[in-house]
């Protein structure tokens, strides 16, 4: 039996799961990563810490499995800059959360157009994409930009940073829909692009080499002796796209984490949208080009450890069901903008809001609330790319933890009026990528892990049009109110 090693580096954990040569889950490993706030609105992680924590996530598999393959998923937007030279790290990993390209992106907002902008790279100038946070890092840092002058630097999102250290420091690379997440890369030339590098600071002797998505990359050595084939790269949404196996036009999957995540498969041609979405690289090798609708939503497990940890309103994030059906006021509303409002909205100074409180709200009814306002932001997002699309998705496929919330997971059936499909593979990123992996390295086809998906639960609609509108009306009174507050327009 041949076995497949898949490698989640995540915002919270880095996973490592193994498959099987059928691309089925054998096994998985997990291993928390602290994150830092030195400042307000910052978010950094140690490079050492994610370097650490994807050996000791790899490490017991590799005791167990003869691995055949490697299949790497990161991030995304989190970048390290480093000193080729000595290997050591000349920024912190500054995290896609983390707020300081805010002002870079306010300076230069008028040196660009924006329609343009969307053209080139499919997203909007915003702090979330790498560039930003690159510009500020250098221009507060005489060392760094020295190191970038001379030529000694080197950018890379987690899985370039990490890769590079596991490969005795040959490897340099990056796939397409990494690429695709910074604002530095052109999605129709499938290159840098030499006039974002300009207004960003960045030069090409410090960017990653680009390889494609699927195919033979290199060797990585994790310390067993034996070197293991790189087979597979890809963002982690992207890697979860794939683990739903939403290969065709039209296909969707939300992944819930510390944001909840929604892609749209769109096909082989690079189309904008029209209701406030992003366009990105879904993958690209040779024969297979899919670019993809993106609906990022910051905050929504995050919200929900917010309640447990820093209000005290839970003992843990999993009793959030339990507690959202003791409640008795369904006045509460709660918008849970705690880092901004992203798609389809894109406030990234709007703050998380509650509604409707009185001498008798519980914080049950907190509780119930914010599980509520995690689904009507799934709604949103959904609602705009069925827009965007021209028609409703069949159903929804999910995957993450929170989506083992049933309270969560039939409110959003309730307010999509269609099935929300539980992937069995809650870790549908780390299997994903794995079997991207699988594919490259094994030839297992497309067609076969389409059919081999299933899901652990469905959940369908239960209520009528009439408490379906009654619903959204109060959630968009809601939003309209959080909007007026922040001076943006009201829809």
């Amino acid at each position: 039996m041949k076995y497949i090693l898949g490698i989640d580096q995540g915002t919270t954990q880095t996973t490592a799961v193994v498959v099987d040569e059928n691309a089925s889950f054998m096994e998985k490993n997990s291993v928390p990563l602290p994150a830092g706030f030195p400042s307000p609105g910052w978010v950094e992680q140690d490079p050492f810490d994610i370097l650490r924590t994807v050996k000791e996530a790899v490490a017991p598999l590799l005791d167990k499995y003869e691995i055949t393959a490697v299949g790497f998923d990161n991030q995304g937007e989190t970048f390290v800059v480093w000193d080729n030279e000595t290997g050591e790290p000349l920024t912190p990993a500054i995290v896609w959360q983390d707020k300081r390209g805010v002002e870079v992106c306010e300076a230069v907002a008028t040196q660009m157009d924006p329609d343009a902008l969307r053209r080139k790279t499919g997203l909007i100038l915003d702090s979330y994409f790498s560039a930003p946070k690159f510009r500020y890092a250098w221009e507060h840092d005489s060392n760094l930009k020295n190191a970038i002058e001379e030529g000694r630097a080197r950018f890379g999102t987690t899985e370039t940073w990490t890769i590079w250290n596991l490969s005795h420091r040959r490897l340099h690379i990056t796939d397409p829909s990494t690429a695709s997440r910074t604002l530095l890369f052109d999605v129709n030339r499938l290159d840098w692009d030499d006039d974002l590098l300009s207004l960003f600071g960045a030069t090409r002797t410090i960017l990653p080499r680009i390889v494609p998505s699927a195919g033979y990359a290199g060797d990585l050595e994790f310390g067993s002796g034996k070197p293991l084939p790189l087979h597979a790269l890809l963002v982690d949404q992207q890697a979860a796209l794939f683990g739903q196996a939403c290969f065709q036009p039209g296909e969707m999957k939300c992944s819930f984490g510390t944001g909840s995540f929604l892609l749209m498969n769109i096909g082989r041609e690079m189309r904008l949208s029209n209701n406030g979405l992003l366009t990105t690289m879904a993958w690209h090798w040779k024969g297979q080009t899919s670019y993809a609708l993106d609906g990022g939503i910051f905050v929504t497990g995050a919200a929900v450890q917010w309640l447990a940890d820093s209000l005290g309103f839970l003992p843990d994030p999993a009793a959030s069901a339990e507690f959202a059906l003791q409640s008795k006021d369904e006045e509460v509303v709660v918008v849970p903008a705690l880092q901004g409002l992203a798609a389809p909205h894109w406030l990234s100074d709007a703050r998380g809001t509650i509604f409707g409180l009185s001498r008798g709200s519980l914080p049950a009814d907190i509780v119930r609330a914010t599980l509520e306002g995690i689904a009507f932001r799934v709604y949103e997002v959904v609602n705009a790319m069925s827009q965007d699309a021209g028609q409703a998705p069949p159903h929804l496929k999910v995957d993450g933890g929170p989506s083992g919330n049933p309270y969560l997971m039939q409110f959003i059936a309730d307010l999509l009026n269609m099935e929300v499909r539980v992937a069995a593979a809650r870790e549908a990123t780390a299997v994903g990528i794995a079997q991207l992996a699988a594919h490259s390295a094994l030839g297992v086809t497309l067609k076969d892990l389409a059919s081999s998906w299933q899901s652990e639960a469905v959940y369908r609609p239960g209520i009528n049009e009439v408490e379906r509108h009654r619903r959204l009306a109060k959630w968009k009174r809601a939003l309209d109110a959080v909007k007026f507050y922040h001076g943006a327009p009201t829809s």
